[in-house]
């Protein structure tokens, strides 16, 4: 038995309440829980336009496919980062090119990036890895020399800020997700935002079969999809989304706990935050130093019954992408030396003082003995 979860969802009774009335009420789809999750959506991110969807894997294509990323087009992608980032390319036919991260906040690399760029370039897809903004300055004047479309990849970053706006403000478009482990939970769940009332339009109908704003309900504009959000996730998301402040300062307070308790060690790497963002903690991933067993310090961990997890595993490193397109250990070097390093720490918006002690004391225990 693990002594301490991974991750667990903030929920009350409130919650609770949210989602039974709107089983009391027998409308389980397309209704107004929806609208409204998606108005407070596009408030809290400061944006004109919020369409919910089923999963931020759903919501990631459907933007790919909105921007009209085609097969043979070439997509700047990390590929330190969750495989939904690189296979929303993929549905797709698009080329996914594999960029480089930054050393210390393991973001898109700008400079590699721009080298990156070709004839056959037409977006980048920019994830905003473990709630810490990327360098979005650097990467939208890149994006608009070139004229590039981008897409922000914040599944991982609801309620951050890079210097003064809401990650989910840059570029064409972004989107969030709600799994149980995000910053706020649906259960399963996506949130596409954005500025561009285009887009907007077209991820509507494309979440919803193709079917067109004011079609009849069995006219298909366009090939579609089911990825629309049920009424009961959707009231679950404006009960959670009403708390969403608090949450950021729970995972904020856990995260400067563990950040005092692991500083006084040399073997470790506490998160780097720059100073001019706001950091929506995610998970919390710590840095082994160079020669130490990732794996092995993990083993021990469990065997001391707290979990630990790698994050991540290179993209270009997985077995259907190097059969796929050829890529091979060495095309990423900052990727692949921190992928081996990286380690994520149980990590909630509850987790008490006395647990991060144990959890400290466990990858303590297990890298010096």
């Amino acid at each position: 038995m693990e002594k301490v979860p991974m991750s667990a969802p903030d929920l009350d009774d409130s919650d609770i309440q949210a989602v039974l009335e709107v089983l009391k009420s027998g409308r389980l789809a397309l209704g107004p829980k929806m609208r409204e999750f998606e108005e407070l959506m596009a408030e809290y991110i400061g944006v004109k336009y919020a369409v919910a969807v089923s999963s931020g894997t759903a919501g990631l294509h459907i933007l790919v496919r909105a921007l009209g990323i085609k097969e043979g087009d070439e997509v700047l992608v990390p590929s330190f980062t969750f495989s939904a980032s690189v296979n929303a390319i993929l549905y797709e036919r698009a080329k996914p090119i594999f960029v480089d991260i930054e050393p210390e906040t393991y973001n898109l690399d700008p400079d590699d990036l721009e080298r990156k760029i070709t004839k056959k370039t037409k977006a980048i897809m920019v994830v905003d890895i473990f709630g810490h903004p990327a360098e979005w300055s650097k990467i939208l004047e890149i994006a608009d020399r070139y004229n590039l479309k981008v897409i922000d990849d914040s599944c991982e970053a609801l309620g951050a800020e890079y210097k003064g706006k809401k990650v989910g403000q840059f570029g064409d478009c972004a989107c969030f997700a709600f799994y149980p482990n995000k910053q706020m939970t649906t259960g399963e769940g996506g949130m596409i935002v954005t500025n561009n009332e285009k887009i907007a339009k077209l991820s509507m109908s494309l979440r919803n079969q193709g079917r067109g704003e004011m079609s009849a309900w069995l006219h298909h504009e366009r090939l579609g999809y089911n990825y629309r959000m049920d009424e009961m996730s959707s009231a679950l998301g404006v009960s959670q989304l009403k708390r969403i402040e608090l949450f950021l300062q729970k995972r904020e307070h856990v995260a400067r706990m563990y950040t005092e308790k692991l500083s006084k060690y040399s073997w470790v790497r506490p998160p780097v935050v720059k100073p001019y963002v706001r950091m929506s903690w995610f998970v919390y991933v710590v840095t082994l130093k160079e020669g130490l067993d990732r794996d092995e310090v993990i083993k021990k961990m469990e065997k001391r019954g707290i979990p630990a997890r790698g994050y991540f595993s290179p993209i270009h490193l997985q077995p259907y992408i190097r059969e796929m397109f050829g890529t091979k250990e060495g095309m990423l070097p900052v990727t692949e030396d921190i992928a081996r390093r990286t380690l994520a720490l149980p990590f909630h918006n509850n987790l008490r003082e006395e647990e991060i002690v144990e959890v400290v004391r466990a990858l303590k225990e297990s890298i010096e003995t």
